[in-house]
C-alpha cells in the first residue's frame, strides 16, 4: 500500500499533458471483441482499469499486444486487440467485480457469439447503479435474459428493434450500440446518452465498418452488418482529468496549459461552471490555458447532469475548490445518491460543508489545513489531492489505489508543474 504526500501552497505553472480518457478507452477496448481483425488503439492511458480489462479480454480469447513502452508522460501507448476466436463467453466474478465497466463485454459477446454469461459488476461504491437498463435494451432487440447465481445470462440472435431509455445511461447506451452493429436488422436508440465518450465509440465503430447515424445526438440509428473489420483509432483526451487540473490551477494560483486535442469541445458543461467560479480559459493550437482571473474563487450553484451538463465525475473536485470560495456554494448531485463520501475527509482539513440529502452547502473559508485523509472512491481521491495542493502544511492521502484507476502519472505531472508531491509507503490502515 502507498500514500500520496503533499506539501501545500505551491503555485502550478507550465504545460500539463492530458492523457487518453479512461471512460472512452474501456468501451473502445471492448469493441475489439466485435471483429476477427485487429483493432489498434492509440493514446491509451496506462491505468489500473486498463490492465484489469486487458486481463478480462485475454480470458475471453483476445490477443493483446502493446506497441512498446509508453512514449512519455501523457503521450499514451498503443495496443492492438485481435480476437480471431472467442474462446469463452463467460466473464467471471473474480474479474468483473473489480470494475463496473466490465459489463461492456456483454453486448459484443452476445452480438458475435449469440450468448454471454457475465457476472454482475463491481466498481466504486458511489451508489446504486443497476444494469436493468442494459438488460431491457437487449431484450428489445431480440435477446433472452436470465439472472442466475449472480450472473447475467444472455442468449439469442439479435434482430434489431427500438430501444427507449427511460433515463439517460452512458453504459447502457454503449453496450446496446456495440451489440446493434452486428444485429440482423435496424436498431433505433432513443434517449441515448450524448457524452463525448459515446461519440468516440461510435466513430471508432464506423471506422470498423458499422453503419451508425445520429452520432452526437440522443437518437441513434444502427443498421446491422454481417461483420466488422479492423481499424486504427486514437482515444480522445480525458475531460475529467483536464477539468481536475484546471481546478488545481484555481486552488493554487499560477497558470497551466492543458495539452490535448479537442479539449474545448469535450469540456462542454465543465467550462461553463468553472468560468462562473472565476477561471479563464484561452484556446491554443494544443489545448487550453487555464488560470484564475479573479482575486478569489467565486461561490456558485452547480447541479450534476448528463452531458452537456456538469458531469458527476467532476462534483467532488468542484467541491474541493468551493471550500476556498468567496461566500457560499451549493452543489446538487442528481446522478448518484452516495457520492458525498469525500465530505468528512474535506472537513478534516477544515472545510465547512453541510449535506442535506442530495445537496451540499459549502461555505468558503480562509484556507485548508493539511491532514491525513482517506480516499473512498476515484473522484473523491482527486478532490483530496486538490485540497492538499492548496492546504497549509502536509496532507497524506491514503488508499490511493483508487487514483491509479483513473489518473495516469498524477504525481509526475503535478511535480513537473511545481507541486511538492510524492508517493510513499503507507502505514498499515
Amino acid at each position: 500500500m502507498e500514500k500520496i504526500v503533499i506539501e501545500g501552497g505551491h503555485r502550478l505553472e507550465g504545460q500539463l499533458p492530458i492523457s487518453g480518457a479512461k471512460n472512452a478507452a474501456l468501451p473502445l477496448m471492448c469493441a475489439g471483441l466485435l471483429t476477427k481483425d485487429g483493432l489498434t488503439l492509440h493514446n491509451l492511458p496506462a491505468l489500473a482499469d486498463i490492465k484489469t480489462l486487458s486481463s478480462l479480454l485475454t480470458e475471453l480469447g483476445s490477443d493483446i499486444q502493446y506497441s512498446g513502452e509508453n512514449k512519455g508522460i501523457g503521450q499514451g501507448q498503443a495496443v492492438t486487440i485481435a480476437v480471431d476466436h472467442i474462446t469463452s463467453t463467460t466473464a467471471p466474478y473474480d474479474m468483473v467485480r473489480k470494475m463496473r465497466a466490465s459489463i461492456l463485454v456483454l453486448g459484443p459477446l452476445l452480438a458475435r457469439e449469440g450468448e454471454a454469461i457475465v457476472s454482475l459488476p463491481g466498481g466504486c461504491a458511489i451508489g446504486n447503479r443497476p444494469i436493468d437498463l442494459h438488460l431491457k435494451a437487449f431484450e428489445d432487440i431480440g435477446a433472452t435474459i436470465e439472472l442466475k447465481d449472480g450472473y447475467v445470462r444472455a442468449s439469442g440472435k439479435l434482430t434489431g428493434g427500438t430501444v427507449h431509455f427511460p433515463t439517460v445511461s452512458v453504459g447502457a447506451t454503449e453496450n446496446i450500440l456495440m451489440a446493434a452493429c452486428l444485429a440482423d436488422g435496424t436498431t433505433l436508440i432513443e434517449n441515448a446518452a450524448k457524452e463525448p465518450e459515446i461519440t468516440d465509440l461510435a466513430h471508432c465503430l464506423v471506422a470498423m465498418g458499422a453503419k451508425i447515424s445520429g452520432i452526437g445526438t440522443s437518437h441513434l440509428e444502427v443498421i446491422g452488418v454481417p461483420a466488422l473489420h479492423g481499424a486504427e483509432y486514437s482515444v480522445m483526451p480525458d475531460r475529467i482529468e483536464a477539468g481536475s487540473y484546471a481546478i488545481a490551477v484555481a486552488m493554487t494560483g499560477g497558470e497551466l496549459e492543458l495539452i490535448g486535442k479537442g479539449l474545448p469541445h469535450v469540456l462542454t458543461g465543465t467550462l461553463g461552471i468553472l468560468r462562473q467560479a472565476g477561471l479563464a480559459f484561452t484556446e491554443t493550437d494544443r489545448g487550453l490555458i487555464a488560470k484564475l482571473a479573479t482575486d478569489k474563487i467565486i461561490g456558485i450553484n452547480a447541479v450534476t447532469q448528463p452531458y452537456p451538463g456538469f458531469p458527476t465525475d467532476m462534483q467532488a473536485q468542484l467541491m474541493a475548490m468551493m471550500t476556498l470560495c468567496d461566500g457560499a456554494s451549493v452543489i446538487t448531485e442528481t446522478i448518484f445518491e452516495n457520492r458525498f463520501m469525500h465530505v468528512p475527509e474535506l472537513c478534516r482539513m477544515g472545510a465547512d460543508i453541510m449535506v442535506n440529502g442530495s445537496t451540499a452547502t459549502i461555505r468558503g473559508i480562509g484556507g485548508l489545513l493539511g491532514a491525513p485523509v482517506m480516499a473512498t472512491d476515484l473522484r473523491a481521491s482527486m478532490s483530496l489531492v486538490l485540497a492538499g495542493l492548496a492546504a497549509e502544511g502536509i496532507t497524506e492521502v491514503n488508499r490511493i489505489y483508487h487514483l491509479d484507476r483513473g489518473y495516469e502519472h498524477l504525481v509526475q505531472k503535478l511535480s513537473a508543474c511545481g507541486a511538492k508531491i510524492s508517493r510513499e509507503k503507507a502505514d498499515n490502515m
